[in-house]
C-alpha cells in the first residue's frame, strides 16, 4: 500500500468520542491454545498500563505525554524499570516454547484476528494518534489501516524449508527456527504501522515480542497490544512504557534474543553498542533518511510540484521516507519551484482534528526545539527562504512550524546534509545528470530516493544507480509489507517487510539426515 497523499480530508463524525468503540470476539476455542484474555468487553480508551503476561499492570513512577498541538497532558502511563522488564521477559520465555509448537497455520489464523479487531478499533486508535503527534485525523486514520493491510500481507507470506539436496542416502534441509524472546523498540512518528511491521513477522514465526513505545507516543501501541490479548497466549505479546532508560536496559538484557530498532541514527548506533554488549544478539535497524527526489527536464512542473512537495509535507516531514531533498533541471527549475511553494503556502496547518488540516505540529519539544535550531541556521546563512511572508503560527499554541521552502541553498549547508525532520524543504537546480546522481548519492544515508520523469526507460536506468534501500521512479514512499524495505550506508541494516524481514526473525537451520 502507498503512502496516499490524495487521502481526503474529511471526516465525519463525532472525532473526539474515543470511547465509542467496537466489540469483538476473542479466540477461545478456536485454536489449540488459550488467549490470555477471554473478555469481550469495550477496551478503555481512557486508562493505560503495561501488559505483563497478560495482565493490565502500573507502576508506582508515572508519566504523561503532552499533546503537541493544545500543550495540554494526556493521561498517565506506567514507567518502567528492571523489575517490570524482568518479569515481561520471564512471562515470555515461560511461553514461547508452547508458542513455537503452534503451527504456523494457527498463528496465522491469530494475526488474521487481531487484524479484524485492530480493523474494528480504527477510530478509537486514530484518535489516538492525532493527540500523540498531532497528526491530521485523516491521516491517522490512514495509518490505522495501513496498520491492518501489513497484518494482513504479513499473513500472505511464508518461510518454507528448503530442501537442498534429496537422495536415498542424504537429505539435506535449510529451516527457519524462532529466535525465542525478541523486543520492538518503535519510534514517536508512526506507532501504529512501524509497531505492525515488528508485530506481524515476530508473532507469525514463533516468537514472543515485547513492545516499547517512544516516551512521546506510547498511548496507540499500548491499546494496540491490550487488544492482542484476546487473540494470543499470556507472555507472548507484551508492552512496557517507560522512560529513554528503558531502552538500555531491553537491548542489554543477555535474554533477548532480538531487538528490531527503528528510531534515529544517533540513538541506532548507541543501540547497536548495546546489543553488542549482551551477548551479539540479533538485530535490524531502520534510522533516518535524507531522500533525494530527482526531476528531470521532461516532467510536467505542474503535477510533479504537488506530488513530492505533498510527499515531502506528510507528518510535518517527520516521516523517515519522506523526500528531503528535490534536485530540479535547471529548464524547468522556475516553473516547479513557484508550484512547490504554491503547495506549501496553501497547505492549512493546525490542531490534526480540525478540518481540512494537512500539516499538524511538531509531535514533540525536543524535536520542536531541533527544527528550530535547524531553522535559525537557515537565518544565520542568509538562505532564501519561500514563501517570504507566510501564515503566522502565532495564536495555534502548540508546537507548529510554518512550512517552508529553501530556494537553491548550497550542498553543503545543514538543510541539505541533515535530516530536517520538520516541513522545511530544500530544492536545487541540476544541469548534468552525472553530477546530479553524484549530489543524491552524496550523503550518509541511503533509505529512499525517487525520480520524476515521462521516460520510464531512462528513469529506471538513474535510479538504478541511486544508493537506497527503495528507489521508486514517478511515487515516492510507496512500500508494502510484502517486499523488502531495506537499509543502506546509515540508514541501517536488515529488512522489516517482506521474505526478508520474516526471515530476520528466525535463525537458520541446517538439517542433515542420513540412514545408519
Amino acid at each position: 500500500m502507498a503512502v496516499n497523499v490524495d487521502v481526503p480530508l474529511h471526516v465525519s463524525g463525532d472525532i473526539h468520542d474515543v470511547n465509542n468503540t467496537p466489540q469483538f470476539t476473542p479466540l477461545r476455542g478456536k485454536l489449540p491454545f488459550e488467549p490470555a484474555s477471554n473478555s469481550t468487553a469495550p477496551i478503555d480508551y481512557t486508562v493505560f498500563k503495561n501488559v505483563i503476561n497478560g495482565e493490565l499492570t502500573t507502576t508506582k513512577t508515572t508519566r504523561h505525554h503532552i499533546n503537541p498541538s493544545t500543550l495540554k497532558p494526556e493521561p498517565e502511563v506506567p514507567v518502567s524499570g528492571a523489575e517490570e522488564l524482568e518479569a515481561a521477559i520471564d512471562a515470555a520465555h515461560a511461553a514461547q516454547i508452547a508458542w513455537a509448537e503452534v503451527s504456523w497455520e494457527d498463528r496465522r489464523r491469530a494475526v488474521e484476528a487481531y487484524a479484524d479487531a485492530i480493523e474494528a478499533s480504527v477510530e478509537p486508535l486514530a484518535h489516538l494518534i492525532v493527540r500523540e503527534l498531532g497528526l491530521p485525523l485523516a491521516f491517522a486514520l490512514h495509518e490505522v489501516n495501513w496498520g491492518v493491510e501489513w497484518l494482513r500481507d504479513f499473513c500472505k507470506l511464508k518461510l518454507p524449508e528448503n530442501v537442498i539436496e534429496s537422495h536415498w542416502n542424504r537429505h539435506v534441509v535449510e529451516r527457519y527456527i524462532p529466535i525465542g524472546v525478541t523486543a520492538g523498540i518503535v519510534p514517536w512518528n508512526g506507532p501504529c504501522i512501524l509497531a505492525c511491521g515488528k508485530i506481524a513477522p515476530a508473532l507469525l514465526t514463533g516468537n514472543a515480542l515485547i513492545l516499547k513505545p517512544s516516551p512521546f507516543a506510547p498511548y496507540t501501541i499500548m491499546k494496540m497490544v491490550e487488544i492482542g490479548q484476546r487473540f494470543f497466549p499470556r507472555g507472548i505479546f507484551q508492552v512496557l512504557s517507560g522512560n529513554d532508560d528503558l531502552g538500555p536496559l531491553l537491548t542489554s538484557n543477555p535474554r533477548i534474543g532480538k531487538v528490531s530498532f527503528t528510531g534515529s541514527c544517533e540513538t541506532g548506533q548507541k543501540v547497536v553498542a548495546s546489543c553488542g554488549s549482551a551477548g551479539l544478539k540479533r538485530m535490524s535497524m531502520e534510522l533516518g533518511g535524507n531522500d533525494p527526489a530527482i526531476i528531470l527536464e521532461d516532467a510536467d512542473p505542474e503535477v510533479v510540484a504537488q506530488k513530492v512537495a505533498s510527499i515531502a509535507m506528510l507528518r510535518s516531514g517527520q516521516l523517515c521516507m519522506a523526500v528531503k531533498r528535490i534536485y530540479i533541471h535547471e529548464s524547468i527549475y522556475d516553473a516547479v519551484l513557484k508550484n512547490v511553494v504554491k503547495f506549501v503556502e496553501n497547505a492549512k496547518f493546525g490542531d490534526g482534528f480540525e478540518e481540512g488540516v494537512l500539516v499538524g505540529p511538531i509531535a514533540n519539544r525536543p524535536q520542536y526545539e531541533r527544527v528550530k535550531n535547524m531553522l535559525k541556521d537557515i537565518e544565520d546563512t542568509k538562505l532564501k527562504v519561500y514563501p517570504e511572508n507566510g501564515t503566522s503560527t502565532e495564536g495555534l499554541g502548540g508546537y507548529f512550524i510554518r512550512p517552508i521552502v529553501i530556494d537553491n541553498p548550497p550542498d553543503d549547508s545543514r538543510v541539505v546534509v541533515e535530516e530536517p525532520f520538520g516541513p522545511i524543504l530544500p530544492v536545487m537546480k541540476w544541469s548534468d545528470e552525472e553530477d546530479v546522481i553524484r549530489r543524491a548519492n552524496d550523503t550518509a544515508y541511503g533509505l529512499g530516493a525517487s525520480v520524476w520523469t515521462k521516460d520510464l526507460e531512462r528513469g529506471n536506468r538513474i535510479a538504478r544507480r541511486l544508493e537506497a534501500g527503495s528507489v521508486w521512479v514517478n511515487c515516492h514512499a510507496v512500500i508494502q509489507a510484502s517486499t523488502a524495505f531495506a537499509c543502506h550506508k546509515e540508514s541501517g541494516f536488515g529488512s522489516e517487510l517482506g521474505v526478508a524481514g520474516l526471515a530476520g526473525w528466525c535463525n537458520i537451520q541446517s538439517v542433515y539426515v542420513m540412514p545408519q
